[in-house]
């Protein structure tokens, strides 16, 4: 291995070994590389949607005070480099190849001994960031947990607080099949007297967490109880809202990202950094303000052109594709849609479809090209005409994309979704890959 492009592929070949749950590995990986984890402190922030909208807005905040924040996310759009970020700025491809060969030796010694095995894609990747952060001597590492919580690589930290956004059902053959179940996975990154905050609306699972906290004696507080807001004013350039915090009250925030899901995950973000003052850690209304004016989280309602409209959305699942189906309506009504859709073969896609057919005038199904996952679009075109709406099929997401638009009038609004690969592929018609967190807007492809 010399190059980038033959260090990533080396890394997701490791996808073959599949998602390898458990905390033992990965503890032996980041010991044999001196434990960086344990020199930086970390917020970890899981749930079922919005981790990493939520991640972002944290991460923002504390950069607004003057932190030298990491932030740890996943997957990418684009670039594998974009998981790894230091004060708004993506890791080095060059860093990415000289700390995997510098892992390489380690895997290579655990894959030899009984008592362990190679680590998984995600236990590398876990294991290059912080060894990232820690050598960027970041003060703070905002954390997006991978899958669950209990047995997820990233559980080995120790946060100052922990965040779960909300809970549903997802990955069932893994996390258990009901949100009950789900929820205490999640629950487990609350640790012994920790802090914690969570979004989710779901009595069952919140239930279930706060059972888990009081019997690890954390502080547990929740969004819409202990946190309350109320939306003023909304348009394609972002959210207004007063918030009423744990120790404040805050009116007039605004944030770029849409959504209500996106006050939501407003609300959580400023609970975890109202909760790190109890760890010695302040920061100030202002740098609130400024932080969550400033966050950003590509493909997440994004409008990357106006003439005509195109949103992109990873909306990956039914909650995240009945989300969609609202805000479309809130922020789009009586406007002609054209969707473009791609969804892995895992996923519940007629769900999906119900929600996407409720807004959509025309469907364009295509496959996106990760891994050999995307459902065969003929099954997406085939859903589409059975609640009666028309549907044909072009096969690549770029050339969808295109289709979509030489078809849509100025005053329609394309919106392609379906899956976080889907949007991806798309929004690197606007953006090259080399800057993923770009922000201008586009008159045309």
């Amino acid at each position: 291995m010399s190059s980038y492009k033959e260090v990533t592929e080396y890394v997701y070949n490791l996808k073959r070994l599949g998602p390898k749950l458990g905390l033992r590995n990965i503890r032996r990986l980041l010991k044999l590389i001196g434990d960086p984890q344990e020199s930086f402190k970390s917020v970890l922030v899981g749930g079922t949607n919005g981790k990493g909208s939520t991640a972002a807005m944290i991460a923002s905040i504390l950069r607004a005070e003057g932190f030298r924040v990491g932030l740890f996310t996943k997957p990418h759009l684009s670039s594998y480099t974009e998981r790894f970020v230091v004060d708004g700025k993506p890791i080095s491809e060059e860093d990415v190849v000289r700390i995997i060969y510098e892992l390489k030796p380690y895997m290579e010694r655990m894959a030899r001994c009984k008592r362990y095995r190679h680590p998984s894609f995600f236990e590398v990747t876990v294991a290059l960031a912080f060894k990232y952060f820690s050598e960027q001597e970041v003060d703070i590492a905002v954390v997006e947990v991978g899958l669950g919580g209990r047995l997820d690589a990233t559980n080995v930290l120790n946060p100052l607080v922990s965040v779960i956004t909300n809970v549903n059902l997802e990955h069932t053959r893994i996390l258990g099949d009901t949100v009950e179940k789900i929820a205490w996975e999640k629950a487990h990154i609350i640790k012994p007297n920790g802090l914690a905050v969570t979004a989710t609306d779901r009595d069952e699972a919140f239930k279930v967490i706060e059972r888990f906290a009081r019997r690890r004696r954390a502080r547990l507080f929740r969004v819409g109880r202990d946190i309350r807001f109320e939306v003023k004013d909304a348009s394609i350039n972002g959210e207004i809202f007063d918030l009423e915090g744990l120790r404040g009250f805050y009116e007039g925030l605004r944030i770029s990202m849409l959504g209500l899901h996106q006050v939501v995950n407003a609300a959580t973000a400023v609970g975890a950094v109202e909760l790190l003052t109890y760890r010695g850690v302040e920061v100030s209304e202002s740098s609130i303000r400024r932080g969550l004016e400033n966050a950003f989280w590509p493909g997440r309602l994004e409008i990357v052109q106006k003439s005509p409209l195109v949103v992109l959305d990873c909306a990956k699942d039914p909650a995240a594709a009945t989300t969609l189906r609202r805000e479309v309506g809130r922020f789009f009504d009586g406007r002609r849609v054209i969707l473009v859709v791609s969804i892995s073969s895992d996923k519940d896609y007629r769900r999906m479809m119900d929600e996407f057919c409720g807004f959509s005038d025309l469907v364009v199904a295509c496959r996106h090209k990760v891994m050999n996952r995307a459902l065969n679009p003929e099954l997406l075109a085939s859903e589409a005409k059975l609640r009666g709406v028309e549907a044909f099929i072009v096969d690549d997401v770029k050339d969808a994309v295109k289709e979509a638009l030489r078809l849509a009038s100025r005053k329609d609004v394309v919106v392609v979704t379906g899956s976080v690969f889907t949007v991806g592929e798309a929004r690197e018609l606007w953006f090259d890959g080399r800057y993923p967190m770009g922000r201008d807007f586009n008159e045309s492809v």
